[in-house]
């Protein structure tokens, strides 16, 4: 909220994505990394002190905008569901359909991050992407040896409300 007469303004957070070439992805709901035909990916995911590589259909981070849309049918397909408010500095992550085998867990599945970031490392030859807000035609490319930091953005998207 502003000044006398002003129209009240809500500050949502963003989620960020930033390579370790300097691109960087802002979004409102949801940033999703994997594969860009949705099939296996594999990469090595870091959360909150802790690792693992993963093969799964992807990841998503999530702001609590983004809570009403693919995180909210993810979190409910898995039953690890987060509360994030629309102007929390926090964003949450899903690791969908994570497959566990000898080379790959999937003890790593969901969480919610405030003040720290995911971090994840490709593993995929090729088709590796990063792309924001389901505009998977403006995607940066995520192939072997990339890595990505997700989390809450210091930039807000101001919401006026009437």
């Amino acid at each position: 909220t502003g000044a006398a007469g002003a129209a009240p303004v809500e500050r949502r957070t963003l989620v960020e994505a930033v390579l370790d070439t300097g691109q960087r992805l802002l979004a409102l709901n949801e940033i999703f990394v994997g594969h860009r035909s949705h099939q296996s990916a594999r990469y090595r995911i870091e959360a909150e002190g802790a690792a693992e590589d993963q093969s799964s259909s992807g990841l998503i981070v999530a702001s609590g905008t983004g809570l009403t849309g693919w995180a909210r049918s993810i979190g409910e397909a898995t039953r690890l569901t987060l509360g994030i408010g629309a102007e929390e500095s926090a964003v949450g992550y899903w690791v969908r359909e994570p497959f566990p085998s000898v080379a790959t867990g999937t003890t790593v599945r969901a969480g919610k991050l405030a003040g720290t970031a995911l971090s994840v490392t490709s593993r995929m030859n090729e088709g590796g992407v990063v792309f924001a807000d389901g505009i998977e035609q403006d995607f940066i490319a995520f192939d072997w040896g990339r890595r990505v930091e997700l989390g809450p953005a210091a930039r807000r998207l101001n919401l006026v409300v009437a």
